[in-house]
């Protein structure tokens, strides 16, 4: 009887010995699989941050063939990382001095989210928009999917109307655009400028300033600017602000006079110091 009860104990101690170490086994098998798992993650999310601190703001797109895979396919049905590439050209062409910040970096399986911000200054022309000298600022999010580490496919969101209002395409409420008859009182105060080709950096940075500021005035609809370099390279600009009505422009020179003396900054002599000339004047639209 001993020996039948010490058999029973002998095999159960046995069945556990099995159970416990096909446990810590498969125990062992999911950390390892979880391990892979993250450093796979971790391994992408490094690819991203390559793409936007290496590759895009060093402007080195040789580097794109380490980050995106043969398998990757462009708006255009083109393959590889050249397809990846052609739709930063032209954005880096526009703006030559763009730098991305990442705002955000997520990893999931194989995707990799990023929010990212840019700033650069419009010096080319962009979509058919000419050159404005102004500094624009801008944000989305890109979801990359991956493939034995490397992007295989992108979804890419921009803020495109935010873009257009800091190009000055369009005014900061675009409600202003849905009826030309809500402003039968509007003016338009347009300059022109001649710039010595030595004083053009520091004309466009201030012109980027009051371009800016302007918009948040009240009665403010829009505005536009217009250059041309002439042969000695000099420019002519020509800028145009759109107001509501005469009150409403009147009380917005009065606010930027007021801001130009919180600044410290004399914008008569910008204009004396900089051999600048100027042509302004107030002009309301002719009836069709």
């Amino acid at each position: 009887m001993r020996s039948v009860q010490a058999g029973a104990n002998l095999l159960l101690a046995l069945l556990l010995a099995a159970g416990v170490s096909n446990a810590q086994q498969n125990n062992n098998n999911n950390n390892k699989n979880k391990e892979v798992k993250m450093s796979t993650i971790q391994s992408n999310k490094e690819v991203a941050r390559r793409l936007y601190e290496q590759c895009l703001n060093q402007q080195n797109l040789q580097l794109l063939p380490d980050l995106v895979s043969d398998d990757f396919t462009g708006a255009q049905g083109k393959k590889g990382a050249a397809a990846f590439g052609e739709t930063l050209v032209p954005l880096i062409n526009a703006f030559p001095d763009i730098q991305y910040t990442i705002e955000d970096l997520v990893g999931e399986d194989d995707k990799v989210v990023v929010r990212w911000k840019w700033q650069g200054t419009h010096t080319g022309t962009f979509a058919g928009f000419a050159p404005t000298g102004r500094i624009v600022t801008n944000e989305g999010v890109g979801v990359f999917n991956f493939k034995d580490g490397k992007i295989v496919s992108a979804a890419v969101q921009t803020d495109r109307l935010g873009f257009l209002q800091a190009l000055g395409v369009l005014p900061a409420n675009p409600a202003s655009l849905s009826n030309g008859s809500t402003h039968k009182d509007k003016v338009s105060f347009i300059d022109k400028f001649f710039i010595p080709a030595a004083a053009k950096k520091e004309f466009y940075d201030r012109m980027s300033i009051n371009r800016d500021f302007i918009k948040k005035l009240p009665g403010f609809i829009t505005d536009a600017a217009y250059v041309h370099t002439d042969d000695n390279g000099n420019l002519i600009c020509i800028t145009v602000a759109q107001w509501e009505n005469k009150e409403a422009m009147n009380k917005a020179r009065e606010t930027v006079q007021a801001e130009y003396k919180k600044q410290g900054f004399d914008m008569a002599e910008m204009v004396k110091r900089l051999n600048i000339t100027v042509d302004r004047g107030i002009y309301t639209e002719l009836d069709h």
